[in-house]
């Protein structure tokens, strides 16, 4: 492709908005033009490393034995309905009307479309297992659109759906499969990343991997062992029940005046102690009409909500007790909670069960108690896992101790079981005859997310360094004064047409621009592979050769500069 026939629109400057290294450089980059919040245009030089992607994606689907299909954006209400979602998903679903008063709805994900195909095409043991995909626009009504198309309303999602006779094949005919599938995919783009255990969320089911591009910008924090394969996402990484005896108590409990001192921050302050040694407590929901639960926590601990939502006793979707609940039932304010006195069901951290001599609310506005220990000054509690996990803590597995990192979340794996495929009757005949509900699982790979993950995990000073897979052309050919100069010319048109021949996916930039502006457009895209031609270099027989991530470019003759950069493909 020459540059003349191409469009490039590339800028100095990032517009202000523009937070994340990858919304900065793919603006400046001109792979995207921003239309509305949220809502981008692909420009040509973008839609050919989203292309590649899903080149790459669909290569492996294929592989692995999924069969594609093209569902559409827009969903009827009738499939949301029927599955409980239509209420349920929030304000993320964008729903409308047409003509006729029918609601329809943009979709963010496919699992009623796909789920009343099947029922409708499948009715037999014999024709499963199947699993259908598509690459196709999505969209969610994300309140706050940001990062570019990290977290855009619209965006372009492969998302596949296996149906099964069972769980055995759910798991070893579609699970296991995609998670197989998954790697290859990440390994073809060159990507730094992990897959890790996960929480379900409102996609519902049993067991869930995400596949995480490490990058420190990355909203996602992730934990994994220093010993072992181990990962899993932060919130879902279990703590482990503490080893040995419980610390002797020394202090007597003493009530002491903390006037309003309302955080554990405060209290640390106020107090003059280790955070270590305090205790937080939050009051949530219980099952039962009015019932409320506590759960206690070390001050410096993270709070875990999903762990905390599947406790026995606990509401579901997790909910904070109402001020005016938690006053009658304790007689005093959030701040200076705490369990002495309190009749009802408390859950207390694993952290908490060897500790003494804790500092806890008083259960009194403005007080607080020191020398708190359990079954002495309370009853004992549940000791239960209701934190995140910090750098440090043993590995689930036995092996070694977790550290954390940053991630990006670019694919998921799901075992959904039969949450769909119950509310929408997808049943099949067995082998005798009768009528089962089919086993169901999906699997997501953000395919616009995936470019600016990438740019995240590979960018400097100059701009983006695609890999081969993934850049926009894998060469480049700057000629100097190419419009002026007849040898430069009959050079760069020489080398261009061997490099086509070859097959190599190359860029001849043409443009009538001064040296400087081709060459830092050349960096700024993060072409792969270069080849400078110059007079000076061609009086001597040579041209310059630099890989991307080169800090020198080096001389090479010309006749031979397509034979290098050849070789360094293969390598």
């Amino acid at each position: 492709m020459k540059a003349s026939q191409f469009f490039i629109s590339t800028l100095k400057e990032a517009p202000a908005e523009a937070a994340l290294a990858s919304h900065k450089l793919m603006l400046r980059a001109g792979l995207v033009k921003a239309n509305a919040s949220g809502l981008y245009t692909w420009m040509p030089m973008g839609l050919r490393v989203l292309r590649k992607v899903e080149n790459i994606i669909r290569e492996e689907m294929n592989r692995s034995g999924a069969v594609e299909l093209l569902m559409p954006v827009v969903q009827p209400a009738e499939l949301w309905q029927e599955s409980g979602r239509w209420e349920f998903y929030g304000k993320e679903l964008l729903r409308f009307k047409d003509r006729k008063d029918a609601d329809f709805c943009m979709g963010p994900t496919c699992e009623e479309v796909i789920t009343d195909i099947v029922r409708r095409e499948i009715t037999s043991y014999k024709q499963l297992p199947k699993n259908f995909y598509h690459i196709q626009t999505k969209f969610r009504d994300e309140v706050r659109p940001r990062f570019g198309v990290m977290r855009a309303r619209e965006f372009i999602m492969k998302d596949a759906y296996s149906f099964h006779a069972d769980y055995e094949s759910l798991v070893r005919d579609g699970y296991q499969p995609m998670y197989d599938a998954y790697c290859r995919i990440f390994d073809r783009l060159g990507l730094n990343y992990r897959p890790v255990a996960a929480d379900t969320g409102s996609i519902g089911g049993t067991g869930s991997h995400e596949f995480q591009v490490l990058a420190e910008s990355g909203e996602d924090v992730i934990a994994y062992s220093d010993a072992s394969d181990y990962a899993a996402n932060v919130e879902l990484a279990p703590t482990l029940p503490l080893s040995g005896s419980r610390a002797e108590a020394r202090a007597a409990l003493e009530k002491v005046h903390t006037p309003n001192v309302k955080t554990i921050a405060a209290l640390v302050e106020f107090l003059d102690i280790p955070v270590e040694t305090t205790m937080k407590s939050i009051v949530v929901e219980g099952e039962e009409e009015g019932g409320i639960v506590l759960l206690l926590l070390r001050g410096d601990h993270e709070f875990n909500d999903i762990k905390a939502e599947k406790l026995a006793g606990v509401k579901a979707p997790l909910t904070m007790a109402a001020p005016e609940l938690i006053r009658a039932q304790f007689g005093a304010d959030g701040g200076s909670l705490g369990p002495v006195g309190f009749a009802g069901k408390v859950y207390a951290d694993f952290a908490l069960e060897k500790g003494a001599d804790w500092v806890i609310g008083a259960n009194e506005d403005d007080y607080h108690f020191t020398g708190f220990n359990f079954g002495r000054d309370a009853v004992e509690p549940e000791f239960v896992d209701l934190r995140n996990v910090v750098e440090g803590d043993a590995s689930p597995d036995g092996k070694g101790r977790l550290k954390l990192a940053r991630g990006i979340e670019v694919g998921h794996v799901f075992q959904l079981r039969d949450k769909y495929s119950k509310a929408l009757n997808a049943s099949f005949l067995d082998n005798n005859g009768k009528a089962q509900i089919m086993e169901m699982g999906c699997y997501g790979i953000g395919v616009t997310r995936i470019v600016a993950a990438a740019i995240e995990q590979n960018n400097d000073e100059c701009g983006i360094i695609w890999t081969d897979a993934m850049a926009p052309f894998t060469a480049v050919i700057v000629p100097m004064n190419y419009k002026k100069s007849e040898a430069v010319k009959a050079a760069a048109d020489k080398i261009y047409a061997e490099l086509s021949a070859a097959g190599v996916d190359v860029l001849l930039d043409d443009r009538d621009e001064r040296a400087g502006v081709l060459l830092n457009d050349s960096e700024l895209l993060g072409i792969p592979h270069r080849i400078v031609i110059g007079d000076r270099g061609l009086k001597e027989g040579t041209v310059e050769y630099a890989r991307r991530t080169d800090s020198e470019a080096q001389s090479v003759a010309a006749d031979e500069a397509v034979a290098q950069l050849l070789a360094a493909l293969k390598s």
